[in-house]
């Protein structure tokens, strides 16, 4: 018995050899295992984040919209911020012209009817219970001459227009406004004037229409909201 002793002792230490070199192995394999499913996990946070990253903008700008259209319902965008709000209709009549040039009165109609139609949201009606009623009156016409020629013929002349304008709500309610203007002043005044040279085929009709669209533009621009 004492003479077999060693080879199994020497057996026994060969098996827990082989035991513990297995459960090494198994522990490595084991370990390795658990990184590879670290990095397996870090790599879909990763992918998750910068799909999170990608969509943030679409995100952002969706609520943005939602923001914009829930709290900036009453406001208004594009050239109807400019004007006041709740008119849509303006009625024109046919301006008063109290000088000797009865055919400034339609002229100046005309184009204001043009001008309200291409700058302002507002539609302008035949109706004279519209929303809003823009008058003017033309009161004053004059020529003056600039300089003249050796035979004191005319050579350069400026023709000026004065107008009163005024625009009301149906309810009576004063729409256009002038800082310049006193409270008290029923209508608020515009003059123009334009020059012209006979010699250069120009002539007084010519310079009173270019008048005439000059105080239509004025005019309608004044009717812009005040700040």
């Amino acid at each position: 018995m004492d003479a077999q002793s060693p080879p199994q002792t020497v057996h026994a230490i060969k098996r827990r050899w082989c035991l513990g070199f297995s459960r090494f192995s198994r522990s490595r394999l084991l370990g390795c295992g658990g990184r590879l499913k670290a990095e397996h996990q870090r790599l879909a946070c990763r992918t998750r984040l910068k799909a999170g990253h990608q969509q943030l903008p679409i995100v952002l700008g969706t609520l943005f919209a939602v923001l914009l259209l829930n709290g900036c319902a009453a406001y208004q965008f594009g050239s109807a911020a400019l004007y006041p709000s709740g008119i849509r209709t303006v009625h024109i009549p046919v301006v008063r012209n109290d000088t000797f040039r009865h055919d400034l009165g339609p002229q100046l109609t005309d184009a204001l009817v043009k001008e309200v139609e291409r700058r302002t949201p507002y539609k302008v009606v035949s109706n004279p219970h519209a929303d809003s009623v823009l008058r003017c009156t033309i009161s004053g016409q004059s020529k003056v001459v600039l300089t003249e020629t050796s035979s004191d013929d005319p050579r350069a002349l400026d023709s000026a227009i004065t107008v009163g304008a005024t625009w009301t709500s149906r309810d009576g309610r004063r729409l256009m406004q002038n800082s310049l203007a006193s409270v008290d002043q029923d209508s608020i005044g515009f003059s123009q004037s334009v020059r012209f040279v006979p010699e250069a085929g120009q002539s007084i009709d010519t310079a009173n229409q270019e008048a005439i669209d000059r105080l239509a533009r004025r005019i309608v621009s004044q009717m812009e909201s005040r700040w």
